[in-house]
């Protein structure tokens, strides 16, 4: 059963937790909206960029941190009951290395250890942090066995709302949705260590914040997704869902040009092409990893950093992905912008 209105509930028969329902004309304010949503099942803070250093030595780079809600035991009043789960996933695309560097991390909520704050920008792990400072930027610092971030990221353009209605709608059930806002063209720069060699790096990143309790129906396989900082200003998110056999069956796009006129695609205006595959010498899995986008009357060429970008995450959130740097051409080849592709179910259907 579910009840109308922008803080509805999800209520399911018997013992099943009651999830927040993601609802058309739901207002994102900030920067209350950039904190924790406990009551939904599932949100996650993905940032992604490209750096460069001072020598010239181009990088990029992952931070996220995934909240779940599992939904069992919620009334035991042990402080030790796992109410909300935190996992985090970190890597570097060094194209030196010809593979992705990569660590993960998962807790329980609580003791000061792991927490996802209510109101503001601010989730950590252990010395894993994502927050923003009081009307400052955002900062990310953590530290893997073979490299370490420690970095700020200025915004330099409103947030990016995606979806009709408020909300986004990720397959034709409309009850598969997210609320979903990105932050495109972020100004970043500090320090990061690789193998113990520090280097200053300066770059263009973009962050996401999805909260949700279902994205996916019974249909969904997986999806493919891209969020690109393009050079004259513009940002571009695109995704589509997949089958179980491959096909597409939803799409959706936001664009935000250099004027800063923001336009809604949807699934009939974006199409996806694959070009180039790319086999995983350790899980066998084929990954689309060059492809064609097009948005409306805008085609992109999407060129990898390197084609070993897959991650394994199976230690903490369970899935394998391939989550990598790109580079956007135009249809001439000339390059116009940089960003991540991210894609996912393509070795077993996603779970979440």
């Amino acid at each position: 059963m579910k009840s109308s209105g922008s803080n509805a509930l999800v209520c399911v028969a018997g013992a099943q937790p009651e999830y927040g329902a993601v609802t058309p004309g739901h207002v994102i304010q900030w920067p209350r909206d950039e904190g924790s949503h406990p009551r939904f099942r599932t949100e996650w803070w993905y940032l992604t960029g490209w750096l460069e250093s001072e020598t010239g030595q181009t990088f990029g780079f992952q931070v996220t941190f995934f909240r779940h809600r599992p939904g069992f035991d919620e009334h035991n009043p042990s402080r030790f009951a796992a109410r909300q789960l935190l996992f985090a996933h970190a890597s570097l695309s060094d194209p030196r290395m010809g593979k992705l560097l990569r660590a993960e991390k998962v807790a329980r909520a609580g003791f000061g250890l792991a927490e996802a704050r209510e109101g503001s920008l601010d989730v950590h792990i252990d010395d894993w942090r994502l927050r923003r400072a009081a009307d400052g930027p955002i900062s990310a610092q953590l530290a893997a066995e073979r490299f370490r971030f420690d970095l700020q990221f200025a915004s330099t353009q409103p947030p990016l709302l995606h979806g009709r209605e408020r909300y986004s709608q990720k397959t034709p059930d409309p009850d598969a949705a997210s609320y979903y806002y990105s932050l495109p063209q972020l100004q970043a720069q500090g320090r990061i260590w690789v193998d113990g060699e520090a280097h200053a790096v300066r770059g263009l990143a973009w962050l996401d914040h999805e909260w949700f309790s279902d994205i996916l129906d019974a249909s969904a396989q997986g999806w493919d997704w891209t969020g690109l900082n393009l050079d004259d200003g513009s940002a571009l998110m695109a995704l589509r869902m997949r089958n179980a056999q491959g096909e597409p069956y939803w799409a959706a796009a936001t664009l935000r040009d250099a004027q800063g006129v923001i336009r809604t695609f949807g699934p009939r205006e974006v199409h996806w092409q694959v070009l180039r595959r790319w086999r995983s010498p350790r899980t066998g899995i084929r990954y689309p990893v060059e492809v064609r986008v097009q948005v409306g009357g805008r085609t992109l060429h999407l060129r990898p950093l390197m084609d070993d970008q897959e991650n394994d995450a199976r230690a903490s959130t369970g899935i394998i992905y391939w989550e990598g740097a790109m580079r956007a051409l135009d249809a001439s080849g000339r390059a116009i912008g940089r960003g991540y592709l991210e894609l996912t179910g393509y070795g077993e259907r996603i779970r979440l």
